[in-house]
């Protein structure tokens, strides 16, 4: 445009225009549900990468308690090695068999608190494993449904340019379903 209101519109500049003001319903409603589409599909997409980064964030809080885990039961093998040449040494004449002996004893305590220790650091990694296999699996439900409303605007953009409308009702059938599977991932179905 220049200073004295003088514009020249391009043939396609002259199309849009006119598709904009033209009036044309089949058009608008068209755009308006692509829009609406484009919006819920981004919500779900939001969610799916929601979902998939606690997925993720669990798994490895799952591998940090298996190996907290690991390095107990570590702990309690080495104890346990430290109790067998304690049982040995009350074997050996001319030993303080009193010492060894009670060395076995606390090595066996000590083991049995280890053991505990190891024990609930592995139910904690299986806890976090089961809550990422949810999420993981809540995830894959909202990729679906956001797959479905990518496909629905795809159809809706083919309706467009075809002006079929049985592509419309298709198009409103596949986000339908891509909602459908949406709530399904809400109520973590």
């Amino acid at each position: 445009m220049s200073e004295h209101g003088f514009h020249v519109h391009g043939p396609h500049d002259h199309q849009v225009e006119h598709a904009a003001h033209g009036g044309d319903s089949f058009a608008s409603k068209i755009a308006v549900t692509t829009a609406i589409l484009a919006t819920v599909g981004a919500i779900f997409g939001y969610q799916a990468g929601d979902t998939q980064n606690d997925a993720a964030l669990f798994k490895n809080n799952a591998s940090i308690k298996k190996t907290e885990a690991s390095n107990q039961w570590n702990f309690y093998q080495s104890k346990s090695s430290k109790q067998n040449l304690a049982e040995l040494a009350t074997s050996l004449p001319g030993a303080d068999r009193d010492r060894y002996r009670s060395e076995v004893e606390r090595y066996k305590k000590e083991k049995a608190d280890i053991k505990a220790e190891a024990e609930k650091l592995e139910a904690m990694s299986t806890d976090w494993d089961k809550k990422s296999e949810q999420k993981i699996h809540i995830h894959h439900r909202w990729a679906q449904a956001m797959t479905a409303e990518q496909i629905a605007i795809s159809l809706a953009a083919i309706t467009l340019l075809t002006r079929k409308k049985w592509l419309e009702f298709t198009s409103y059938g596949v986000a339908g379903i891509g909602i459908l599977l949406g709530l399904m991932a809400w109520l973590h179905f």
